[in-house]
């Protein structure tokens, strides 16, 4: 018994005391406070605290810490369990070796068993090179689960320290990545090796610190100021998933009234068309106590995503974002939106889409770089989703963008619209350039052809451009009033909770990555 409690003490300091002040210096805190903050007290189990390196070569032999640089177990989220793992830098850095890589798979191989989620909170300056090909197969081993358990148990990744090489691979496989501003970073290779190959200097923080991957490369889809913060979001985040893909998310105690009304939703579309508005005002009206948990804030924000309650139930946003890039579709905002429901469709969350959207964005760099391809993935996964899909267009859906944005012809369910919502092939102003070309090309006197130009887009705008054209061919199910939209959501997606739908038996899709 003395020496167990000993072996205990011993696993628990990690690398030991100086190296435990050092993780505190840098404002990290050390593995087993990071699960001691993100579990239930007293809720976690802790598995192979015992293990060690089996390495002899350059004097590895002679360093031995239990636990092996992570540690391993399950426990409670507000009495849901989770499995987690947690890495430990005061320990060879947080190296990754071959039986630290056995820990980790052998909680991921018990979590798709059990049915839960997967926490991995990563601070580790790579592989054990020590190990060589063995501590790579390790990371190969832990990739193979991640792709195994996509799509069946939620992966959350927390980046709290440095990620670089092949370990930057498994977050990327997870649904969700955190990271924390000013202590992580995530990148293939590292600034010397940058400056060696390409001459380029360049700090991590630059390379691959939260904001550059909340910003521009989309790989994270949280920063938070500090440990705690990130710990707080992934709370939040757990609360709306469902522990795996068998089960419903769970439904929230509410208190809202479903029939409450948001005047202030009459009066939000700007007179002009071209004015721009911040769509998550309309998210946030509608949403239970006006909570909207966002995901990738700060990346393509012309389409905004993320999570909120109707009635308690757990639903998945996808708005376009008029107050950026007029809200236009784009490369970025495709690939982000699109991954986003096929998340919400794996889990069974329901999908709703606010529209606004005036078109894809135009250009040579658009085009060159796939836009085509990319903006597919949005059309393939809103077509391929089964799960209830409610639209609300607010006010424009012009041409392959309205196709696009969950419309009745990709399987949308329910089909709303408000009543100054323009649906056509293009705006007004277009199609007046494009219909009344030769009339135009007559006109010499600028007074009289911006006056046969504006009679033209009244007339166009009253004949196409309305929701009541489409109503007229079933494409929308109702035109509502705007201050209504939270009641009319929740009883569509009341009526939509025993809908069945499914796809083709099939292998796989072939998506267009």
């Amino acid at each position: 018994m003395k020496r167990l409690i000993a072996e205990r003490e011993k696993a628990r300091l990690g690398g030991g005391e100086k190296r435990i002040e050092a993780q505190h210096n840098k404002g990290k805190n050390t593995a087993r406070e990071r699960i001691a903050m993100l579990l239930d007290e007293g809720s976690f189990e802790e598995y192979d605290m015992f293990v060690t390196h089996r390495t002899t070569d350059f004097g590895l032999d002679k360093q031995h810490y239990l636990s092996d640089g992570v540690v391993t177990g399950y426990g409670t989220i507000d009495g849901r369990p989770v499995y987690i793992f947690s890495q430990d830098f005061t320990v060879f850095g947080g190296s990754l070796s071959e039986t630290y890589a056995d820990k980790i798979c052998k909680i991921m191989d018990q979590a798709l068993k059990v049915g839960v989620p997967v926490i991995g909170i990563n601070d580790s300056g790579g592989a054990r090179i020590q190990e060589g090909v063995r501590s790579l197969a390790g990371y190969a081993s832990i990739f193979q689960r991640n792709i195994m358990a996509s799509g069946v148990i939620p992966q959350i990744s927390a980046i709290f320290g440095p990620c670089a090489g092949g370990a930057v691979y498994s977050p990327a496989l997870t649904d969700f990545v955190m990271m924390a501003e000013k202590t992580s970073y995530m990148f293939v290779t590292g600034p010397k090796v940058v400056k060696t190959v390409t001459g380029e200097t360049i700090t991590e923080e630059d390379l691959g610190g939260a904001t550059v991957h909340a910003s521009k490369s989309g790989v994270t889809h949280f920063v938070a100021s500090d440990e705690e913060e990130g710990i707080l979001l992934i709370k939040k985040l757990l609360s709306y998933l469902p522990q795996n893909n068998l089960e419903e998310p769970p439904l929230a105690i509410c208190d809202d009234p479903i029939d409450r009304l948001e005047e202030s939703l009459n009066t939000i579309i700007p007179e002009q068309p071209s004015q721009p508005y911040d769509v998550k005002q309309v998210i946030e009206a509608i949403a239970d106590n006006g909570e909207f948990l966002e995901v990738q804030r700060q990346y393509a924000r012309n389409i905004v995503i993320g999570f909120v309650t109707f009635n308690g139930i757990s639903t998945g946003i996808v708005a376009n974002q008029p107050s950026y890039l007029a809200g236009c579709l784009d490369i970025n905002a495709s690939r982000k939106a699109a991954r986003f429901i096929r998340f919400c469709d794996a889990f069974n969350i329901p999908i709703v889409s606010l529209v606004d959207v005036p078109g894809f964005l135009p250009g040579s760099a658009q085009e060159f770089d796939g836009i085509i391809s990319n903006g597919a993935k949005l059309i393939f996964a809103y077509g391929e989703a089964t799960v209830p899909k409610i639209t609300v267009i607010l006010r424009k859906a012009y041409g392959g963008a309205y196709c696009v944005m969950s419309s009745k012809h990709l399987r949308g369910d329910v089909n709303y619209a408000w009543p100054k919502a323009e649906i056509a092939v293009m705006g007004p102003a277009g199609a007046t350039e494009v219909l009344y070309n030769r009339e135009l090309k007559g006109i010499e006197d600028p007074e009289e052809r911006a006056r046969f130009v504006a009679e033209k887009e009244s007339e166009y705008r009253e004949k196409f451009a309305n929701p009541y054209e489409a109503a007229k061919y079933g494409y929308i199910d109702d035109i509502i009033e705007p201050r209504n939209t939270r009641f009319r959501i929740i009883r569509a997606l009341q009526i939509l909770s025993t809908k069945k739908d499914s796809n083709p038996p099939k292998k796989h899709s072939t998506l267009p990555l």
